[in-house]
Formats: C-alpha cells, structure tokens, sequence
C-alpha cells in the first residue's frame, strides 16, 4: 500500500511540474501585420519588417510572434482582417501594403497601437492628428510616394524632352490617384507639355492602356504610385519595354526589373521603420509618442542598359558626380540619391 501511494505521488509529480513550469514562463507578445498584398509579391518587404524588429531587439519565433494577414488585392477583406486581429488583442499591428485608412482603423480598435505605411499625407488621410503628435493609438511612416507626381513627371520630361505629351497609367480605384493627378497636370502646364491619362484597375486593363499608347503615338509615360502596380511591375516593364516606351515608376524595384528609371524613396527602408516602431511600442512607447516618420532620402535610379536600348543620351543626371564611377560602365543601374526640401504640388 505505502509503494503504491509512493508511485502514484510521484507519478502526479510528474504531470504537474511541467504545467507548473509552463505558467511561469513570459508570455511571448504577439505582433499582427497586416498587407493589402500578397505574401509572395511581398516576401522582400516582409523581411524587412522583420529586420526592423530585430533592430529593436525582437526575433521572431524568439521572443515576439507574428500573426501575418494577406488580403491579396481584396481591398473588403481588409476591415475584417483588422477585427480579426483586434479580437486576438495582439500587441500592436503592423499595417501597409495598401492598407492605412482611417475608417478601417478606428472601426477595429482605438487602444491597440498601430503603426501604418502610407505613400500620402496621413494628416490629409485622418490617420494623425499632427506628423509631430499623433494623437490617439496610431502613427507610422509616410514614404511620400503621391507627394513625388509631380518631380516624375519633371524628371521624365527632362530625359525625353521632344515629347509634346506624356501619359500617366492610373489606378482608378486608388483614391490618392485625384492627388497625383492633379500634381502631374500642375507640372505638365509648367513643362509645356499635355498630359493624357490611361487607367487599369486590373491586369486584363493593361494591355488596351498600352494599345491606346501607341495609338495616340505618346512616347513617354508615368507609371503612377500604387500597390497594385508595385505588385505586377514585371508586366508592366515588359510592356514597355516590347512597345519601346520610355517610363517612370516610383520604386527602385521597377528600374531593377528592367524599367527605364525610377524616382522615390525606399520602400525597403520604410518596412524597416514600420518594424523598429513596432519593436519601440513592445518596449512600452506609446504611438502618440512616436511622431510620424516621413521619407527624405530620394533615389533617381535609371536602369542604363534599358537607356541604351532606347537609344535615350546618357545625361548629366547619370553623370552625376555623386554616383559610385563603376555605374555607369556596369551597364545595369545607375542611382543618385539626394535629400530634397519637399513641399506639397
């Protein structure tokens, strides 16, 4: 009887230690981020999120999890996504790739801090009350995108000045498209040249924008900023490229995919902000004490090889002294980065 009562004590030792242990162990936090996206088009961005997170002191699957959300171009999938990931009280969500609405924010939490990506004004958007003080459970980065229309076109206008009018691809679905287009037809009139807009709001749209191109025998186009495009940026160099359009785009991405040259900041950069807020918040900061990062550094990449095949002049904006002197002979890209005083238009 005294074995049995001995076996049996030890054996309740055994299952309850280990559940003992468990309890005493630190709750990992949990991180959601949130994409307008795809996973895979976006697999580059999310690492960099995840690098900013280390930069904070965060690892994942170490000492903080992330719940990811994809809503492959479903722009409705989106508010329920955010509910989702309010209901779970994760500890802060990360939210870019098309995402950042003031709307779907406030709908699905106003005491979870979150930490945006947007390409527009986010006090225009009602994200903030102010870029210095938030305000309220929210801040982020503003990678000013929209903001650069119009320097796009400027800049276009200078590589292929013998062009009388320049198109602009736009998103119709895009509300931030009215801001950009208006900028563009502003730097238009002070270029001295028309503007002619094209629009796609899906894939099977491209092909007539660049037929309708061609058509009007527009030589010279602006790929505007949008998610949508960044994400099938290799159908849409390869369409210039097969119909010889010199093109524009917003992100370094496009001119190393073989487009003609872009102009922006860092998305790459961005993420990573996005990632070392999160990582500041987990800390215990609070958004309203994390004013909201806007972009300086803006890159002129121009992809030399794609110049040439266009038999575009190689110009000063190229032989910039600033670029590294191997550039220009590699044949690939040549960039110039500069940190302009930006105003609005």
């Amino acid at each position: 009887m005294k074995r049995r009562k001995f076996i049996a004590l030890l054996g309740g030792t055994a299952v309850t230690w280990p559940l003992a242990a468990r309890a005493q162990q630190p709750v990992m936090p949990v991180v959601g981020f949130l994409s307008g996206q795809s996973a895979d088009r976006y697999a580059h961005l999310a690492a960099a999120f995840r690098q900013g997170l280390k930069d904070s002191g965060y690892v994942e699957g170490q000492n903080v999890a992330v719940e990811y959300r994809w809503a492959e171009e479903q722009r409705d999938r989106i508010p329920a996504f955010m509910a989702d990931l309010a209901r779970r009280d994760v500890a802060a969500i990360a939210a870019a790739g098309g995402v950042p609405t003031a709307a779907a924010f406030m709908l699905a939490t106003t005491t979870i801090p979150i930490v945006f990506l947007t390409g527009d004004d986010p006090v225009k958007l009602g994200l903030v009350d102010s870029l210095n003080r938030p305000g309220g459970n929210i801040t982020g980065v503003n990678v000013m995108t929209n903001e650069l229309a119009a320097k796009r076109l400027e800049v276009l206008h200078e590589l292929v000045p013998a062009a009388a009018t320049i198109a602009t691809l736009v998103n119709p679905d895009n509300p931030s498209s009215v801001g950009q287009l208006r900028d563009m037809r502003h730097a238009a009139a002070r270029a001295g040249v028309q503007l002619a807009v094209l629009t796609a709001r899906s894939e099977a749209d491209f092909e007539a924008a660049f037929s309708n191109l061609v058509e009007q025998r527009i030589r010279a186009l602006i790929i505007s900023a949008d998610p949508f495009f960044n994400s099938r940026r290799e159908q849409l160099v390869a369409l210039a490229a097969r119909h010889a359009i010199p093109a524009i785009y917003e992100w370094r991405e496009f001119a190393a995919a073989g487009g003609l040259m872009s102009y922006g900041t860092s998305l790459t950069d961005g993420y990573r902000q996005v990632g070392i807020y999160s990582g500041k918040i987990l800390k215990g900061t609070k958004p309203a004490d994390l004013p909201v990062v806007q972009s300086t550094r803006v890159e002129l990449v121009i992809n030399l090889k794609t110049a040439r095949a266009l038999g575009l002049p190689i110009g000063p904006a190229v032989d910039h002294p600033a670029l590294p002197p191997s550039a220009a002979r590699s044949g690939r890209c040549a960039r110039r980065r500069n940190r302009p005083r930006l105003g609005r238009g």
